[in-house]
Parts: C-alpha cells; structure tokens; sequence
C-alpha cells in the first residue's frame, strides 16, 4: 500500500514536471488542433472513433502532427483494450506476446484489443508479416503511426487491409491556437510579434512549436513576473532571427525567386528561397511554384527540369524541413542553370485560345475509335496508316479537325534539347514523299 502510494506521488511529480508539450497533449477529439478534414463535425476519423467502430488505420504526417496523440485519443474513447509498440525497440516477440494477450482477452471476456504501433515504416518485412494475421483476422486493430510515405515502408497486404489517413503539417492557424492555449496554462503572455515568429518557424511541427515557446516563457519569466514573451525572447528560443514577410512582400518575393529562375541566376534564386525559408513561407508552396516554372520557363529545353522538381517536391515530403531545405536548393539551381524555352507554354495557351474560338466538325473520321462492332460501317478508323508499319516511324496525315488544320502550336526553339526536337521533326518532313509533305502556312 505505501509502495503505491509512492508510485502515485512520483506518477504526479513526474506529470508537473513534464515537457510542455507532453503535459498539453490533448484528452479528447476537440482538443486535437490541425487536422479538421479528419476531425471535424462528421468527418471520418471522428465519426468511427465516436462510434468506437475504428477497424486498422496508418496514421501517416510529418512530425509533431498529432499521431501519438491521437492515438491516446482513441485509446480514451474506445471499449478495447489499448496495447503500445514502438518499432524502434519491439520485435517479432512482442508482436507475439501482445497477439497471445489479444486471444486471452477476446476468449475471457469478448473485449477487443487496438494494437498502437509507433513507427510503424521501422518494422522491417519479416516483423509486419507477424502482425499480418492477427489483423487479417479482426483478433487485433492495428493503428500503426508513421512519417514516412506508407506506400514505400508499409507491406502491401498489411496496407491493404489498413485505412489510410494523412495528417496534414500544421498551418500558420494552428500553431497560433496552440500557443495561445499554451500561454494561458503557463500563466504568460506574449507579443504579437513573438506568436507570429513562432507560428512561422513551426514548420508544421506543434511540438517543435510548444518547446520553443517553453523556452521562450523561460527566458521571460527570468526577467519579470508574470511573464511576457517578445519577439526577442522567441528568436533566442528558436535560435533564428525574425524575417517580417507581409502578404505583399508573399507575392513580390516568389516573383523573384521565379523571375531569377527564368532569368538564370542561380545565386539571385537561392538568395530568395533562403528569404523564403527564413520568413517560415510553406516550402509546399516553393516546391509547387518550381513544379510550374520547370514546364513553363524550361520546357523541352531540359526535359529533366520536372523530373527534378518534382522530385525536390517528393524529398519535402518524405524528409520535411530543414533537411529538404537541400533538395529545394538543388532544384533551384538546376532549374535557373538549365536552357529556358517557354514554347510548351506558348503551345498549349495558343491551343487553348483556339478550341474556345474556332468551330470544328470534331475528330476526323480516320481518327475515331474503330475497334467495336460496326464500327467500320461508319468510317471510323477507315483510312488511319499505321506509323510503325512505316521504316520511319513516322507517315503524314492528318490529325486535327480540317479547320484548324493550318495551325502550328508547338514551335521548338533553339535552345537546349529543343534544338534535337526541332532537327528531329524537320528531318522526319523532308524524309515524306512531295504529295505527304504538309503544306507550311
């Protein structure tokens, strides 16, 4: 009886003496800040965890976004019994012990278990094909938690037979609601200033977020009770200087930064993405804008330009911030360095303005789908030639409505690969007998 007497008293000192960000975590649905498109009034994830009808789930998102606790969570809404695994340190055994305790359970007293698998992607194959019969079967509700693309980490059969939902980073919002609320358990206060800096630099992180701000109350209460945050006192916490970045200067910024792309300037362009990064600007945002400029300024000049930036949008994704700050980088200069061509562009503008203004009678008949019964009856696909029955690859006809026929939309440049694509099609026109040669307007 003393023992537990102590085991409670050093249960309560430890609780008070716990991180911010461990003694905020939320105890129940509402308290949960971020993820409304999951959580909301009558969204998904609330409704089968109201309903205590939770079947297995991979909770995918980026760090600090709420996994674990919205797995406690669940555990305090639900009628199942609540095991815990972290892949980190747990094995095939464990796996086994907990699915043993599970049958246990189920045969004495028809309670179900949740299995709560942190880092889940740490398991290798052999270890989640351990968990995949018991989930298979219902024995065990598999929520398993990870920061990694679940595609990839995850096996098949065990994905399959899980819902997936993603957390999304926390917004500028977010982070605002949950420092204040921090501030009003800690008794403090803090300035404008100081909040925006915070929620900036949170980059979606409400952990990283809370163990700033503790920080920063730190250094205010040193100085005056109760106490008051500035912006000083949040630099000093996060260890970055503030950069004040208002809407306008949002728009004027990016404007730069593409517009050095295009005017390849490498050091103009990683001059403004570190002004970017450094004002907390979502780095989705950046990577979605260089996933435009390589198809709109690059082009066919450098086919791999996209490749690149799209794949500098992946890494975010996968690594987050700062590490992808990086790849960001890498695409940035690949794009500023690479030979521009923005014909692509021109092309499906022009083709664009064309369909809304022109007139057709629609798709030539040799052109139509002329694989179904009856079709031929109709002229469909009657005069279509083949390209490869052709030594060149290549035949003249006709592939656009007779009214615009006259219309050239892709016009290659000069520049880079576009160049070989210009080469390429003027040999393929001049290798055509005169009568198949089109007729340039």
């Amino acid at each position: 009886m003393v023992s537990d007497l102590f085991a409670v008293a050093a249960a309560d000192r430890l609780a008070g003496r716990a991180p911010l960000a461990e003694r905020l975590r939320p105890q129940s649905i509402d308290d949960v800040v971020g993820q409304d498109h999951l959580l909301g009034p009558g969204r998904p994830l609330r409704v089968l965890i109201e309903a205590d009808k939770l079947s297995s789930v991979v909770l995918w998102g980026p760090p600090g976004t709420g996994k674990t606790t919205l797995a406690k969570v669940i555990a305090r809404h639900t009628a199942k019994a609540f095991e815990v695994l972290s892949a980190v340190t747990a094995g095939v055994k464990d796996v086994r012990e907990v699915t043993a305790r599970a049958e246990q359970r189920l045969g004495e007293r028809g309670q179900g278990t949740i299995l709560f698998l942190d880092e889940v992607h740490r398991f290798n194959k052999a270890q989640q094909d351990a968990l995949l019969p018991a989930v298979e079967s219902g024995l065990l509700v598999l929520i398993g938690a990870t920061t990694e693309n679940p595609y990839f980490e995850v096996n098949p059969p065990l994905l399959s037979r899980s819902t997936l939902f993603r957390l999304n980073s926390l917004d500028d919002s977010a982070a605002r609601r949950l420092i204040d609320r921090a501030l009003e358990v800690e008794g403090a206060t803090a300035t404008p200033e100081a909040v925006a800096h915070l929620a900036s630099k949170a980059n979606g992180d409400g952990r990283h977020t809370l163990t700033s701000l503790e920080v920063a109350i730190a250094l205010a209460r040193a100085r005056a009770e109760p106490p008051l945050v500035t912006e000083s006192d949040a630099e000093d916490a996060l260890g970055t200087k503030a950069v004040r970045y208002g809407r306008d200067e949002h728009f004027d910024v990016v404007s730069a930064f593409i517009k050095s792309i295009r005017g390849s300037d490498p050091d103009a362009a990683l001059y403004w993405l570190a002004t970017m990064l450094e004002a907390g600007e979502d780095a989705r945002f950046i990577a979605r804008r260089m996933i435009i400029a390589a198809s709109e300024d690059v082009g066919e000049a450098d086919p791999t330009a996209l490749v690149v930036a799209v794949a500098a949008a992946q890494a975010l994704e996968h690594v987050g911030l700062p590490e992808a700050q990086l790849n960001l980088a890498q695409a940035a200069v690949h794009l500023s360095t690479a030979p521009k061509s923005n014909r692509t562009a021109l092309g499906i503008w022009g083709a664009r303005d064309v369909v809304r203004s022109t007139p057709t009678s629609g798709v030539p008949p040799h052109l139509r789908d002329g694989h179904y019964q009856g079709a031929s009856r109709l002229g469909h696909g009657v005069g279509y030639r083949y390209p490869h029955d052709d030594a060149r690859g290549w035949v003249e006809q006709d592939y656009v409505p007779p009214e615009v026929a006259d219309q050239r939309f892709y016009r290659p440049s000069s520049h880079g690969h576009e160049r070989e694509i210009a080469e390429h099609m003027s040999q393929l026109r001049s290798t055509a007998p005169a009568a198949e040669r089109p007729q340039q307007p």
